[in-house]
């Protein structure tokens, strides 16, 4: 295997969530030869404070990586800057980056996967990224591999390459052309019809997200994301903790400890591609939630659920 491929970790004020990712992160079989840059975002406000300077007590002695690197912020930049500035810092020097963010278990073999897939797929152009993260879906027995592809990009523990990062359109200069076609807007949805939702509350300010912008210019470069068979991520932070993250139960899975085979050639499966559109696609829940972002009562309604939730 060529140089290890740098982890980048992006952390806030969740200090529980934080310990876990990190102790998770160096029972990786690659966790003592890698380097790691910490990303920690300054408070947002002084109810934040206490938190984040927890959080950065923790990140300040970490063990068990070949190097650590902390990096503190002095002011918030909220995470789309941060991945996006960070990012950008770490894979211009390396070449290529591995990305967690602090709600995120990793299985003993994800950096193995990641870097192998790093290597594998390099001068595959196509290949937009790496997902440690995958739905559970309906596959066949009949599928021969143990990794597959997707239209789409998953921003729950990823890796990419300088040169596919580097072409990333952080303005979405073509907005109104997807806005406006219909057929290229069904096209944009072949990953799961809340792809063009969400860039549209992105392009209207109702969010702030790095990941739609991403996806969108892979979608438009027609590039894919390998995906492992079985998740090599788990996602704890589907609690409130978080400032984007809903609470859901829709993207639990079971994390697994295995190191999947990492093939020679790969091409869309049009079956799998079925099964993970349907899993993103929006149900009833996930349509109400965008026209309450769109009616200005999201934030609202998820303090109500958020202040239910700690009643019950």
């Amino acid at each position: 295997m060529k140089d290890l491929s740098p982890i980048i970790l992006f952390v806030y004020n969740r200090p529980n969530h934080t310990s876990k990712t990190l102790e998770a992160l160096k029972l990786n079989t690659l966790a003592s030869q890698s380097e790691l840059f910490i990303f920690s975002d300054a408070a947002k406000n002084s109810s934040q404070i206490e938190d984040v300077n927890n959080v950065r007590d923790i990140i300040s002695d970490v063990k068990g990586f070949k190097n650590v690197t902390v990096y503190n912020a002095e002011q918030n930049k909220g995470l789309a800057t941060s991945v996006i500035n960070g990012v950008t810092a770490i894979i211009n020097k390396y070449e290529k980056v591995i990305v967690l963010e602090d709600d995120l278990v990793t299985s003993p073999h994800f950096l193995a996967y990641m870097n192998s897939c790093l290597e594998s797929f390099e001068l595959n152009n196509n290949i937009w990224s790496i997902s440690g993260y995958s739905p559970e879906l309906e596959i066949k027995n009949s599928y021969k591999h143990e990794v597959y592809l997707a239209p789409r990009g998953c921003s729950w523990g990823w890796a990419t390459w300088k040169d596919r990062w580097a072409t990333i359109d952080w303005n979405v200069e073509d907005y109104q052309r997807l806005k406006l076609d219909i057929r290229l807007r069904r096209e944009f949805n072949k990953g799961g019809n809340d792809l063009a939702f969400m860039l549209g509350d992105q392009m209207a300010g109702r969010i702030d997200s790095w990941a739609i912008r991403w996806v969108y210019s892979q979608f438009k470069q027609s590039k894919y994301t390998v995906y492992p068979l079985k998740s090599l991520i788990m996602n704890n932070g589907m609690d409130f903790s978080g400032t984007h993250a809903p609470n859901t139960d829709k993207y639990t899975v079971t994390l697994n400890n295995y190191k999947p085979n990492i093939p020679t050639k790969i091409d869309m499966d049009s079956e799998i591609l079925k099964s993970f559109r349907r899993f993103y696609n929006l149900n009833i829940s996930g349509f109400l939630g965008v026209a309450s972002r769109r009616i200005g009562i999201y934030k609202t309604l998820k303090k109500l659920r958020k202040k239910s939730k700690k009643v019950i």
